[in-house]
């Protein structure tokens, strides 16, 4: 049994990444950040989560990227835009990714885990660079280059198992999983009850997710 790093946001394509890696037989350990975001809602999401899909365990660590600001998610003084712009977008947090996968490189140590798991997507995302699969594979290689694990020549591998997916592919892989999408939360500035605002953009990629999935969206809306 591969033993996994899950990093888990609590949002739709973590949980489905989740949920894949426990269908495939791994021994799961969840890891979510409290990094300074507008919100908790989706802190208590990934904890959702984790218990319903049958994690070995969850934990949460807190690094809080707001005290560098440079993000809608973790500024407030910063609106979150509810229209596409162009370019990389005001809600990128500068380096999340990195950070995240470095924290969750060090969990995998601990555990002596095979992979670290992230459900970073590149085909229906907000064109955020540290979700690409050039990304996840050259992070792979420091990943291997600056771990013990690595240096004695044991495996480790930074799983991306929905980088090439669509959002509607994500959707209906997760329901074919048994993915509570319900219990999810995606939106970048929900209610305090985790109500969707239904208007930024990753509301939007969602709901249009499940449109072009054919099957009902479950979100919460009526926040903001």
């Amino acid at each position: 049994m591969s033993r996994s790093v899950v990093l888990l946001s609590g949002g739709l394509d973590s949980a489905t990444a989740l949920a894949v890696a426990i269908a495939r037989g791994d021994e799961c350990h969840t890891l979510a950040f409290d990094y300074g975001q507008r919100h908790r809602s989706e802190l208590a999401a990934a904890r959702r989560v984790s218990g319903a899909l049958g994690a070995m365990g969850h934990r949460e660590l807190r690094v809080d990227l707001g005290d560098l600001g440079g993000s809608a998610l973790t500024d407030r003084r910063i609106a979150v835009p509810e229209s596409s712009g162009t370019g990389i977008p005001i809600t990128y947090v500068p380096a999340r990714n990195t950070v995240f996968l470095s924290l969750g490189l060090a969990y995998a140590e601990v555990l002596d885990a095979d992979k670290i798991v992230i459900g970073v997507n590149a085909v229906d995302y907000s064109g955020y660079p540290d979700c690409r699969p050039e990304y996840v594979a050259a992070f792979e290689a420091l990943a291997r280059l600056g771990t013990k694990r690595g240096v004695e020549g044991g495996a480790l591998t930074i799983d991306s198992p929905l980088v090439t997916f669509s959002k509607a592919d994500i959707i209906r892989r997760g329901l074919e999983l048994g993915v509570d999408y319900s219990t999810t939360v995606s939106c970048y500035q929900p209610d305090e009850q985790g109500r969707a605002c239904g208007r930024c953009e990753s509301c939007r990629l969602r709901r249009e997710g499940f449109a072009a999935a054919g099957v009902p969206d479950p979100t919460r809306y009526g926040g903001r």
